[in-house]
Formats: C-alpha cells, sequence, structure tokens
C-alpha cells in the first residue's frame, strides 16, 4: 500500500496482551512506531485508543478500546487507523480477516506502521482463511434464506394464500446498489474512502432516495452495502 495523501487524520490503535505490559515501555514503543510512520506518509494522528491487557484473540467488537474507536470515528468521520504491526490489530489470523473485512466494509483503510501491506498480503494461510469465511458467510445467508422460506410457507399454509416476504433493494434497484458498492471504493490515488454520510450525499446527487422520496441516511446506506 501506498501512502495515503497529505493531510490525511488518522487513529492510532494500541494494544498489549497481559497485565504485566502494562505501565512498561510497549505502549510508548508502538506509539513511536505510529506517528513515525504517520510523519513519512502525510499522516496526521488526532486521535488514540488503547486496549490495556487485551488478548489478540478477542474479536475487535469485544474490546472496550475498540469499540470506543469506532464510537468515536462514527461521528469524526477519521476513517484511517494505524496500528504499530499486524499483530496489535489482532494475533489470531481468523480475528484479524474478519476484522479486517467488517472495517473496510464501513469505509475505514487499517495500516500496519511495520508493513503497510500486512492486511492485504496474498500468502496462502490468508487466502485459506478468507475461503473459509466466505464460504461460511455464503453458507449463513442461505440457512437463513432456508429459515425465511420456512416461515412464509408456514404463514402461507395458516392465511390459505401465498404469503411473500418484502423485497430488498437488491430486487428492486440493483442500480442503486450497485452504484452505493461502487462509491464506497477506496480512491486508487488517494487510498481514501467516502463516509456513509458522504455515500449517501452522493447517490442523492445521482437521484437514488428512499421508498418515501427521502435521501438515505448512513445507517441505511450501510445495509445497501451488506447486499
Amino acid at each position: 500500500m501506498k501512502g495515503v495523501g497529505a493531510s490525511v487524520q488518522a487513529i492510532a490503535y494500541l494494544r498489549t496482551s497481559s497485565a504485566a505490559n502494562v505501565g512498561g515501555d510497549s505502549d510508548q514503543r508502538q506509539r513511536q512506531a505510529i506517528h513515525a510512520y504517520a510523519q513519512g506518509n502525510g499522516l496526521e494522528v488526532v486521535k488514540e485508543f488503547y486496549d490495556a491487557a487485551v488478548s489478540g484473540a478477542d474479536a475487535i467488537d469485544q474490546r472496550e478500546g475498540f469499540t470506543d474507536l469506532l464510537g468515536w470515528a462514527a461521528t469524526s468521520e477519521v476513517k484511517t487507523i494505524i496500528v504499530e504491526n499486524a499483530s496489535r490489530f489482532a494475533r489470531d489470523l481468523i480475528v484479524q480477516e474478519t476484522g479486517y473485512a467488517l472495517l473496510t466494509a464501513q469505509g475505514f483503510t487499517l495500516i500496519a506502521a511495520d508493513d503497510p501491506d500486512a492486511f492485504t498480503a496474498d500468502t496462502p494461510t490468508a487466502r485459506m482463511v478468507r475461503q473459509i469465511l466466505g464460504a461460511v458467510s455464503e453458507f449463513e445467508k442461505a440457512n437463513l434464506v432456508a429459515k425465511l422460506k420456512g416461515a412464509r410457507d408456514r404463514a402461507s399454509i395458516s392465511a390459505g394464500k401465498r404469503v411473500e416476504g418484502r423485497k430488498g433493494y437488491d430486487d428492486t434497484n440493483p442500480k442503486l446498489v450497485q452504484d452505493a458498492k461502487r462509491l464506497a471504493r477506496k480512491s486508487p490515488k488517494t487510498g481514501k474512502s467516502r463516509s456513509l454520510r458522504q455515500i449517501a450525499e452522493e447517490l442523492t446527487v445521482l437521484g437514488h432516495t428512499t421508498a418515501t422520496g427521502k435521501a438515505f441516511s448512513a445507517s441505511q446506506v450501510q445495509r445497501l452495502l451488506a447486499y
């Protein structure tokens, strides 16, 4: 990954895995590495979040510091996160891949200061984990569809007529979903992604509105990107 364009604001994320490391020099070393990378790549670290004595195998949404980070980012719209290295984000590869996928789906750019390509490297192990996660996701989606169909079948028998589920935008307006996902992609020049709010504004410019004629909200855009 190339350095992000000048004057981009970023968030520093630090983690130590045991209580014995808290108060030592680990957080100082992490902080120095993050700020050195930021200064060398035109980034400005404007906020720091720190998970002390938190295992690298814990899911990111189960860490107090990281959930605070996501909450702050949602209001500030700062979408670049820097860690000292990939293991500071997550030691467990599955947690790392699922966490990275969650962040990129929300428009974040995640950077490891020691190796900016760490989260996108196409190693055999990473490729296998991604394929497994993709298969699990497809299974869960198919299982949900089957459950919903079963519920509609039972409702149809009870009502004496066919009851259909509400169709989503991927059925009723595939162009809307296509445009939303296109707008969510990172810029090849700057490496930046639009925020959910910016995507909503762009969709309005393109003539897309909700069924009631209103502009899409950020939460509605997030659901569009999940199709």
